[in-house]
């Protein structure tokens, strides 16, 4: 297993090599953002660990760049800020991971297990719900002939919940399926994510809709007009 790590602390790349070194993973370190990025697109990786403030591009700019390459590396996102907001701005940018400063060894070995694990799993065939299809090897979302754009995390979302159409699922099992950890703190990034998938929805003019089982969570089904719930 082959990890980028592009941090320009050295003492907190020198643990994270060390750490991942113990489990066995090949480790290539990197303190310069467009270097890192470079190195991101035309290497092989199975993990990158990204920093957010880093010279050059910063982390955010790299992920955002390696997605519109195509780059389906895992990224695990490593920074001291620790605010919904900016979890959620890496995460729109194309990061799987968002780990916080200071960190425990442990947690962020987890973390890499989890989401070495998810690059791991075999995609699977395409997915409808009434005129909405999400096609996970190229990760493409229509609805009839035309493309819906979305964010890596909604997509996932999305898959999520078209791979359980017309089951409810809780917010803590979105979560664990999600984000593959217990996520501390409030849940209602779920809430967040959801609101924005149901406007992209709603206007690319689909009748597949994301329902609230109010005390439980949420469900993807579609929906005729005359049946179309009357609260979101």
């Amino acid at each position: 297993m082959r990890v980028l790590v592009i941090e320009d602390d050295a003492a907190i790349s020198a643990a994270i090599d060390a750490m991942l070194s113990r489990r066995r993973f090949a480790v290539e370190t990197v303190g310069d953002g467009d270097e890192g990025l470079e190195r991101l697109l035309r290497g092989t990786y199975d993990l990158a660990i990204v920093d957010v403030m880093l010279p050059g591009r910063d982390g955010f700019a790299i992920c955002r760049s390696a997605r519109a390459e195509g780059i389906a590396t895992p990224i695990l996102v490593l920074t001291a800020r620790d605010g919904v907001e900016d979890r959620i701005r890496g995460l729109d940018a194309g990061a799987d991971d968002y780990v916080a400063k200071p960190f425990a060894e442990e947690e962020l070995a987890a973390r890499v297990r989890a989401l070495v694990r998810r690059g791991e799993r075999p995609l699977q065939a395409s997915l409808s719900v009434g005129s909405l299809s999400l096609d996970p090897t190229s990760r493409m979302v229509r609805v009839d002939d035309r493309p819906l754009e979305l964010g890596a995390t909604e997509f996932r979302l999305l898959e999520l919940l078209a791979r359980n159409r017309g089951m409810t699922l809780s917010r803590a099992q979105i979560l664990e399926k999600i984000w593959d950890y217990d996520f501390q703190g409030s849940s209602n990034i779920v809430d967040v994510y959801v609101s924005q998938l149901r406007r992209k929805l709603k206007a690319a003019g689909t009748n597949a809709q994301i329902t609230t089982v109010w005390g439980i969570g949420y469900k993807l089904v579609a929906v005729t007009p005359k049946h179309a719930p009357s609260g979101g």
